[in-house]
């Protein structure tokens, strides 16, 4: 299989953006958003999904973070829609229970070559590490929207914020992860009848 590598830049009046993305990593993680909270939870997926990731963003953050986290999530769905080419070989279909202490998520992701995101979460406070919690739904939305993928974020379970939180982005880092990885049985062939999963 070839290198499953991107490296993407984005640049805006509000924002610019630098991602690079390996898929066949080793969970190694530089990130500087300016969002610590963001930081440590992409970074789950990261760890958990085996991939290297280079984050490097500035924002205009004394607004607020709506905008670094929406085009965060758009610039890494860029990254990984390139980085995983036509999806020839690999398994196309992930999914992960993760717990938490008494939190528990489920994550289930399709490389559909369609972007659909249902985000089933309810957090019990509206913050974690001055963080909003509601942009955790625009990083996700702005994700599958450009990595063009079918994404189900189930909070099945959780009295914490944080901890519901961190159950999800290690849940989609391991559904990610059994996504891509290769499938020997399809070597060269796309997992769709359809013969593409590009739209």
């Amino acid at each position: 299989m070839k290198s499953r590598q991107a490296e993407v830049e984005r640049n805006t009046l509000e924002t610019q953006i630098r991602v690079q993305l390996n898929l066949d990593g080793s969970g190694q993680a530089d990130l500087h958003t300016g969002l610590p909270f963001l930081d440590h939870m992409i970074h789950q997926i990261v760890r958990h999904g085996l991939f290297d990731l280079h984050i490097q963003a500035q924002g205009d953050l004394e607004i607020d973070a709506h905008h670094s986290v929406e085009d965060i999530g758009i610039t890494l769905g860029q990254a990984f829609a390139r980085a995983v080419g036509d999806k020839s070989g690999i398994q196309r279909y992930g999914h992960a229970y993760v717990p938490l202490d008494e939190a528990l998520s489920r994550v289930v992701v399709d490389l559909s070559g369609r972007p659909g995101l249902v985000f089933a979460v309810e957090f019990p406070r509206a913050q974690v590490g001055g963080f909003d919690v509601d942009l955790f739904h625009e990083f996700f939305q702005g994700f599958v929207n450009h990595a063009m993928l079918t994404l189900h974020l189930d909070a099945l379970r959780g009295r914490n914020a944080h901890h519901i939180a961190e159950t999800l982005f290690k849940a989609c880092g391991r559904a990610l992860r059994m996504a891509v990885t290769p499938d020997p049985r399809m070597a060269g062939h796309v997992p769709s009848t359809k013969g593409t999963l590009s739209l």
